[in-house]
């Protein structure tokens, strides 16, 4: 018999099992890229909010590995919040490409995630070595595992 597919349909809302989180797996790493992590700088939020946010359900999964998440400013809520757009492979790693507050931008374009699923591919598809040489290049910042002790 046939196991019953788990996949979200592209757009539409995710949904899973509380207690199975993403971001708590082992070997689970997560980076952001040098633009997304200006975005979160000016935005006010930390590493924490972004470890709290992809260990959340995302709040659609936009096919290709991309899915959208929802992103809080502190005292504000999730709706008038930033929206971010994130690569994401089961139990291995989660790559923040770009974030946008709804103030400035409704939702991003069907180009715009054309071009986000091509990067997504192209960071899911590396292997941890080339990953790594990446964050040591400054492309991507590594938010966990945390380096030396200090997430970045």
């Amino acid at each position: 018999m046939a196991k019953p597919s788990t996949k979200v349909p592209a757009g539409k809302p995710a949904k899973a099992k509380p207690g199975r989180l993403l971001a708590s797996e082992e070997k689970f790493a997560i980076f952001g890229n040098k633009p997304f992590m200006r975005f979160v700088k000016d935005f006010g939020a930390s590493n924490e909010d972004l470890l709290e946010m992809v260990a959340s359900m995302p709040d659609a999964d936009l096919g290709g590995g991309v899915f959208k998440f929802r992103l809080a400013r502190a005292g504000e809520g999730t709706s008038g919040g930033a929206r971010t757009i994130v690569a994401m492979k089961a139990k291995t790693r989660a790559v923040m490409m770009f974030g946008f507050e709804k103030k400035d931008q409704a939702n991003i374009s069907a180009r715009e995630l054309r071009v986000f699923k091509k990067l997504a591919k192209t960071y899911l598809e590396r292997s941890a070595e080339e990953v790594e040489k990446l964050v040591k290049l400054g492309e991507l910042i590594a938010i966990l595992p945390k380096k030396n002790g200090n997430s970045t």
